[in-house]
């Protein structure tokens, strides 16, 4: 058991609130009330209707998510969300809160893009001069465009990628933001970096890294799942006896 504020407190300084995208993002306490103190921690990448049940079943002292459970301000958004209005309700009669740590997570240090990274054995990591939230780093062995993308594909658990390979045929740098962070690829190929990897690349994106002739690796925003064990192991390392629950519920499209 520890004291939420210290528990808070200890969270934000790796990731403070400052970090998050300005007037964009959405972070920190999205409903309820806090309490005094935390023993039991509930971890999922976003909180909706189909956990109810399980949160019912586990009753932890506070929900931490990693996408915005609210995305605007409270009222708002229930003003015209019904479906969350009456999650938000069954919320507040359990007492339980939600805390929601987004892009201050994704770029702090120890975060979203440093683990990605790290899964990709990616070596002297590090951020983007022109996009703090990006990390670039170096593979120990350069190689072919389509067989590092395969490889990439299976070191983030997932069945799928899409694969725009323009630039150098063999790689020797990766840069990666989780989730959709594709508009961000010209400051990777700017900063010399061989192949980008992030997700959600809308058409006209697609398009302009095809006529820039560069590597971009499109995977899904589900690869953004590494928030749990990531966030439970900083948890654990301030205090080692807390009780945590990981929810890893969002299953990928079946590809047809």
């Amino acid at each position: 058991m520890i004291k939420t504020r210290t528990l808070l407190a200890k969270l934000a300084k790796p990731f403070p609130k400052r970090l998050a995208v300005p007037y964009h993002d959405y972070v920190g306490l999205m409903c309820g009330k806090l309490p005094e103190t935390v023993s039991k921690v509930f971890l999922c990448l976003d909180m909706d209707a189909s956990l109810l049940e399980l949160v019912k079943a586990e009753r932890p002292d506070v929900i931490i998510t990693h996408h915005p459970f609210i995305y605007g301000t409270l009222a708002k958004v229930l003003k015209n969300d019904d479906k969350k209005k009456a999650l938000v309700e069954q919320l507040q009669l359990l007492n339980i809160p939600v805390l929601s740590f987004h892009t201050n997570f994704d770029e702090g240090q120890g975060g979203m893009n440093d683990a990605l990274a790290a899964a990709l054995n990616l070596k002297d990591i590090h951020p983007l001069v022109g996009d703090a939230m990006a990390r670039a780093g170096r593979l120990e062995t350069p190689m072919p465009i389509e067989a590092y993308a395969k490889l990439a594909k299976k070191q983030l658990h997932v069945s799928y990628g899409l694969l725009i390979a323009k630039g150098k045929p063999i790689i020797e740098t990766v840069a990666i933001i989780g989730g959709g962070g594709s508009s961000s690829y010209g400051i990777a190929q700017a900063e010399g970096i061989d192949l980008y990897i992030s997700g959600d690349a809308p058409h006209h994106i697609r398009r302009n890294i095809v006529i820039d002739g560069y590597n971009y690796l499109d995977l899904p925003h589900e690869i953004e799942k590494i928030f749990m064990p990531t966030m439970r192991e900083i948890i654990l390392n301030i205090d080692p006896l807390m009780e945590i629950v990981t929810v890893d519920h969002e299953k990928l499209p079946k590809v047809i």
